[in-house]
């Protein structure tokens, strides 16, 4: 009998622990949901006085059903469950709930039961001015037809909103790992050709030599009055009239690579702080890890580029650093600094977690404090 650890650490432990990595609960809360509407709606089926119209309307209600708890079997698709699993499983799900609300137009008064988690839906979802939210707020029980038809008009249009809403989280995080990879490369590409060529744009300045008895050494032998400062290296008696060559002497292959590196770590100290201002979702796509993983490589391109601005003078006064922590010490301040860029992404990206409904991500306030509806069950939606 196989031990547990071997049990635990299997080819087929990993390759669940791959598929499930990131919607596991959310998944389970689909099947939860699932067997629910399963059991209101077997029960309906087994009321002797429902009409073959209805009967119909629940057999379409339990296809979807099985739609949606085929998605949610990892086994019976091939497709990575990253989030879009769980989209298309609750559109199915919204599907039979539709359908299932539809099998009471022969018995509307059926229906007030379940009519303030309804309009709670629809409430959450469709802005003010919306006439189908109108219809629906003025409803206090279904007496008719008429009003359980404008009733899953209105729940249809909010799961048409709550879907749309998702789709923009989804496409945003997509945006961000796209702009994250692409600014992740031209670091790559940036450290790689300086590497190869590392006088081409040396990140190097030339101080010029102090008299200061406590300042660094002077020597009598060099013929020009600066020394030679890079990242990686320093030299303290330039033997060329040359900047250039000077320069050239000095200048390593690992001198972008040390700036970028210390700029990638003071930018994730700065995406781990700015984290405390990002509240979590409650959908499966990670939008504060999105945004955390754009700071990195963003880090590491300020740090060359404000290095790149102090050598050209674009800062008064700083304009020559003494000393290579001196560098070092700026590369850590501009890698930081990369919030200045980033915090509007930020911003953006807490608007998008708050236009997704849901209890861990809390709506935007439309109506004035205190007129905001608990967000719906998921089985309503």
């Amino acid at each position: 009998m196989a031990s547990r650890t071997e049990r635990r650490f299997t080819p087929g432990r990993v390759r669940e622990w791959w598929r499930e990595r990131r919607s596991w609960e959310l998944s389970e809360e689909t099947r939860a949901s699932i067997r629910k509407l399963k059991t209101l709606i077997s029960v309906r089926e087994g009321l002797p006085a429902l009409t073959d119209e209805a009967r119909a309307v629940l057999a379409a209600a339990h296809d979807e059903l099985d739609a949606a708890e085929r998605i949610v079997t990892f086994n019976a698709h091939h497709r990575s469950p990253l989030g879009s699993h769980i989209m298309a499983a609750h559109t199915h799900l919204n599907a039979a709930a539709l359908l299932w609300l539809k099998s009471f137009l022969a018995s509307p008064q059926e229906v007030s039961p379940y009519l303030p988690g309804l309009r709670a839906a629809v409430i959450e979802h469709l802005p003010v001015t919306d006439t189908r939210r109108e219809s629906v707020e003025r409803l206090r029980t279904i007496s008719t037809a008429e009003e359980v038809i404008r009733l899953t008009e209105a729940v249809e249009a909010a799961q048409s909103v709550a879907l749309r809403e998702k789709l923009r989280a989804a496409s945003f995080v997509r945006i961000v790992y796209c702009v994250a990879g692409f600014l992740m490369m031209l670091a790559v590409g940036v450290a790689v050709l300086t590497a190869i060529w590392p006088q081409a744009v040396p990140l190097c300045f030339d101080p010029t030599q102090s008299a200061d008895p406590t300042g660094p050494p002077t020597s009598p032998d060099s013929p020009v009055p600066y020394r030679v400062v890079c990242p990686i290296g320093t030299d303290d008696a330039p033997m060329s009239q040359d900047l250039d060559v000077n320069i050239g002497a000095v200048t390593t292959w690992g001198d972008y690579i040390v700036v970028q590196v210390i700029g990638l770590v003071a930018a994730g100290l700065a995406a781990a702080t700015a984290l405390r201002k990002i509240r979590g979702t409650s959908t499966a796509y990670p939008v504060p890890i999105a945004l955390a993983l754009l700071k990195l490589p963003a880090g590491a391109l300020t740090a060359v580029l404000g290095l790149l601005l102090m050598r050209g003078g674009f800062v008064p006064g700083l304009s020559a650093l003494d000393s290579s922590a001196q560098i070092i010490a700026w590369a850590v301040v501009f890698g930081y600094s990369q919030e200045l860029f980033t915090k509007f992404v930020d911003r953006r990206g807490q608007m998008v977690l708050d236009a997704v409904r849901g209890p861990a991500s809390p709506p935007q306030d439309t109506e004035g404090p205190g007129n905001r509806r608990p967000p719906p069950d998921p089985l309503e939606i």
